[in-house]
């Protein structure tokens, strides 16, 4: 059986440092989760893939939260991942969550933006995931987030 694996995060520079770890998901079955449909193009020529969208969100629009953690759930029942990967932001948390209720592995990575301290979600998110990860070796912890190095 073939694992899956779903890699999801907000646009920007979130989406452009998941991309930065595709090549660490080689045969494995990956579905791509983001904000711009445009995206598409950048992992069409991947090996395994599928790809979706759902509705951007941030902390100030709660009345959207509910909206997209739909559309998130829906992806889950659809790719029904063993493993999930994001960097982030607000509807990553909202996909490791949901994802932990069906059993996947969860993996936080923060954006390597957050210099100074660890993102919001990223702060909520190391409660919940398998492996919590930061991009700065100062923000690292004890018991998480922990340093590996830097996707960019």
């Amino acid at each position: 059986m073939k694992r899956r694996l779903l890699a999801l995060s907000s646009g920007g520079g979130h989406w452009i440092e998941l991309l930065r770890l595709t090549p660490a998901f080689s045969n494995i079955e990956i579905s791509f989760a983001t904000v711009n449909c445009s995206n598409k193009e950048e992992v069409s020529g991947l090996k395994y893939t599928k790809f979706y969208t759902f509705d951007d969100v941030t902390r100030w629009n709660k009345i959207r939260w509910v909206k997209t953690a739909i559309q998130i759930l829906r992806i889950i029942i659809k790719v029904r991942p063993h493993y999930i990967v994001t960097t982030g932001a607000l509807p990553g948390y909202m996909a490791i969550r949901i994802g932990k209720l069906i059993g996947a592995k969860t993996v936080w990575i923060d954006s390597i933006a957050n210099a100074g301290e660890l993102s919001t979600a990223g702060k909520y998110a190391g409660k919940h995931v398998d492996l919590w990860l930061t991009q700065w070796e100062h923000l690292s912890g004890k018991t998480g987030p922990y340093y590996k190095g830097a996707v960019l």
